[in-house]
């Protein structure tokens, strides 16, 4: 079984800017992220974890970096943030002015739509995300060069930092909800979810956007 610590980055200072869309623009921690991500590390105290992964994005990383207690951080392109196109660096409100119609067809069905006209679809996101945790379950839990079937190690406890998008869309895949409803996941600033993936790769949901 292998248990995943997941996390969203730190408040960054577009988070505070009206919660505009970061995407993939590589900006930094604010003061107050950086103290959001000693919190999470306070709350992880006393869990040993055989990696700690992020995303390659400043924010991701310095959160992984902080929370992780300084054990040394493997990032992995297939936890970037959701490509937002035309959206990045603009608040929800300023982009529907600008094409409520394209933010409609997200709502509606984000499988098919590409965020921000030019950014990835719902689906570009699930299918690198499951891939990285595929990939981290054979690894930590079976071991990347052994024959399928064969006996697991013992529980495995693993933390990602990644973003909120990606966070959301995966866990909602893997819950069986419909994608459109991917918000109604929340994921706050560092905090801590939890869930476990078992030798079949079903999802467990044990702790949600914890603090």
């Amino acid at each position: 079984m292998l248990n995943v610590y997941l996390l969203r980055h730190g408040q960054t200072g577009w988070n505070a800017d009206g919660n505009k869309y970061c995407g993939r623009t590589d900006i930094p921690l604010t003061p107050l992220g950086i103290e959001q991500a000693g919190r999470a590390r306070a709350l992880l105290e006393g869990i040993e974890f055989e990696k700690v992964y992020a995303s390659p994005l400043e924010r991701a990383h310095h959160t992984a970096t902080i929370a992780g207690g300084g054990k040394p951080v493997e990032t992995d392109e297939r936890l970037i943030e959701v490509d937002f196109g035309s959206w990045e660096g603009k608040t929800r409100a300023e982009f529907i002015l600008e094409n409520a119609a394209l933010w409609n067809s997200w709502c509606d069905d984000p499988s098919l739509t590409r965020a921000g006209g030019t950014g990835e679809t719902a689906l570009d996101v699930i299918r690198r995300v499951d891939a990285f945790f595929t990939e981290a379950l054979k690894r930590h839990c079976f071991g990347l060069e052994e024959a399928a079937g064969s006996e697991p190690a013992p529980d495995k406890n693993i933390l990602v930092v990644g973003h909120n998008g990606i966070n959301r869309l995966y866990l909602a895949w893997k819950l069986g909800m419909h994608l459109k409803d991917y918000r109604r996941l929340v994921q706050e600033n560092s905090t801590v979810t939890l869930f476990s993936l078992d030798e079949h790769a079903e999802l467990t949901l044990k702790m949600l956007n914890s603090r």
